[in-house]
């Protein structure tokens, strides 16, 4: 039964007594709370990558005669395009701006896109709003409260990059421009994200449908701006993140862009909040679509549930794995003259690729890169028993015939075919986006698949980590797991630059693996982080078998 805007009765006392907005204040305060770490970290990860992008970019290139190369290069080749966008001047901002303004934009609507559903169908499918509700809570607020915080974390970022951005030398009105584009964007992705929260019956869905809406963005942007300036250029007007680069910050800015953003922000708020009113509470706008009467063979045991409770989250990473790397293997053919003006990006890609040869060193970039990511897959993948736990979910599947240790390996096996395919895909792609611009994809792809599936045993090796928290340490395995990909991440990339000692460096998996493609291939590396890997594993599934569920 849809429920009235004044089933609820707010507590007496406070201006919004007795509205449909009495109590939102009261959850805003533990939404935040409850993102207290979370959202501040992401906030100081995405400016810090811009300003330090624009920090580095003055060390990289301090000569006007090397941004203008830079410059060339970025708009002659359509994969970078695709990637980064188009470039409006050479200058230090236009560079920044083409380098991290769209990807600090999609980072800014991934927060809003999980804040607001943390805090409005998470919740809602869980139980807690309903428990909410039963207090004195207006209608309204639970998804005011939850869009509170994503409207604001966006504001925050464009805010310090305003601050920020003028400290590493850039001209104010350019800075404010693409600070106010970068944070319009996660405004808009918290009104797409509201509407899409009506819209699913579950947290799940509803990520989808902000995610899907994220990807087409992309997909948008990058054909339009890969068109160059005829062709299907309107295309990237029809994309949120196009109007960051479409404001042309530090490039006779285009005020009137920044509008863009707020409006479609309005209108999506205006329409969420309608959609509210006109759904029962803890259903969709769009019904559930009815199962079959009986289960198939293959839902008949842990291990096809577990596939088909991963099988969509897999789909989507695969998908974006095709699309990033085939774009980045499809640069490569101009990444010699892109860091031929600079000998410090030079080292710097040469250090993390492990070679001289700096395509080579740049094919090997990309291959850690896909091994770091389908280590954050695997990790999600086993995290997922921790879900299913915490959700009551695994309580009717171990009731049946199915022991902890089947039931542990059947989202093990996911995890590991799943970042198999990953790493597959991601050579598949590399070697065919680079093979076609070189008139040779045959043997291109065979080389870079080969080294795609070196990085799987480090893969596994950090999801392993998540298989001992789980078993073990279940209260903290999901903070544990993402801090220790964190890490690898950090030392991976960073560590040389950090002047790590080698103990230090030796922490990551991925120190260990040969740098392929160009570098030397070493077996027995391979072999002990395999053993590692199914060490961890055995360990952690002891652990689930010993302890109490839930």
């Amino acid at each position: 039964m849809t429920t009235s805007r004044a089933a609820w009765t707010p507590r007496a006392g406070g201006t919004l007594a007795g509205t449909a907005l009495a109590g939102t204040g009261e959850l805003t305060r533990l939404a935040v709370r409850r993102d207290r770490i979370a959202l501040p970290v992401a906030v100081y990860v995405i400016v810090a990558l811009v300003a330090g992008t624009a920090y580095s970019f003055r060390k990289l290139y301090p000569t006007e005669a090397g941004r203008a190369a830079v410059a060339a290069t970025g708009e002659s080749n359509p994969a970078l395009r695709f990637l980064y966008g188009r470039l409006d001047g050479d200058s230090l901002g236009s560079l920044t701006t083409w380098r991290y303004g769209i990807w600090a934009a999609i980072f800014t609507a991934l927060l809003a896109i999980f804040v607001v559903v943390r805090h409005t169908r998470a919740d809602e499918e869980a139980g807690r709003l309903e428990l909410l509700g039963s207090a004195a809570v207006g209608r309204d607020a639970p998804l005011t409260a939850g869009l509170l915080p994503a409207a604001a974390a966006s504001l925050v970022i464009a805010g310090l990059l305003c601050l920020v951005l003028p400290l590493a030398h850039l001209p104010a009105a350019g800075s404010a421009a693409l600070a106010l584009g970068i944070g319009g964007c996660g405004l808009v992705f918290t009104g797409i994200t509201a509407v899409a929260a009506q819209v699913a019956s579950t947290a799940r869905g509803a990520r989808g449908m902000a995610l899907g809406t994220l990807g087409a963005a992309f997909a948008l942007r990058g054909v339009g701006d890969a068109a160059g300036p005829g062709g299907l250029s309107w295309l990237s007007w029809a994309s949120p993140l196009g109007w960051v680069q479409l404001a042309r910050p530090f490039a006779a800015e285009r005020w009137w862009v920044l509008g863009l953003p707020l409006a479609v922000f309005a209108a999506g708020v205006a329409l969420a909040f309608r959609l509210a009113a006109h759904r029962d509470h803890g259903a969709g706008l769009l019904p559930d679509r009815p199962g079959r009467p009986a289960a198939s063979r293959w839902l008949s045991g842990p291990s096809g549930l577990a596939w088909r409770l991963q099988r969509g989250a897999l789909a989507g990473w695969a998908f974006g794995f095709a699309a990033t790397f085939a774009a980045s293997g499809a640069a490569a053919k101009g990444i010699g003259q892109l860091f031929g003006t600079s000998s410090a990006l030079q080292r710097a890609f040469t250090r993390i690729g492990g070679q001289t040869a700096i395509v080579n060193a740049y094919l090997a970039g990309l291959m850690l890169l896909a091994g770091m990511v389908a280590a954050a897959f695997a990790t999600s993948a086993v995290l997922r028993l921790r879900a299913e736990e915490t959700s009551g979910r695994a309580e009717p599947v171990l009731a049946t015939a199915a022991s902890r240790v089947r039931w542990g390996l059947s989202h093990l096996a996911v995890a590991a075919g799943g970042s198999a395919l990953l790493l597959a895909v991601a050579g598949l792609a590399t070697g065919l986006g680079y093979g076609l611009r070189t008139g040779s994809p045959g043997p291109e792809v065979a080389r870079m698949l080969g080294a795609a599936m070196a990085q799987l045993p480090a893969t596994l090796l950090v999801a392993g980590v998540a298989v001992v928290l789980v078993g073990w340490w279940p209260g903290g395995a999901v903070a544990g797991a993402w801090t220790a990909v964190g890490a690898v991440v950090v030392i991976s990339l960073f560590g040389a630059a950090l002047q790590l000692s080698h103990w230090g460096l030796d922490i990551s998996p991925f120190t260990h693996v040969p740098k392929l493609p160009g570098g030397p291939v070493t077996v027995t590396p391979l072999l002990w982080l395999s053993l590692a890997a199914l060490a961890l594993a055995a360990a952690g599934l002891a652990g689930l078998r010993r302890r109490d569920i839930g």
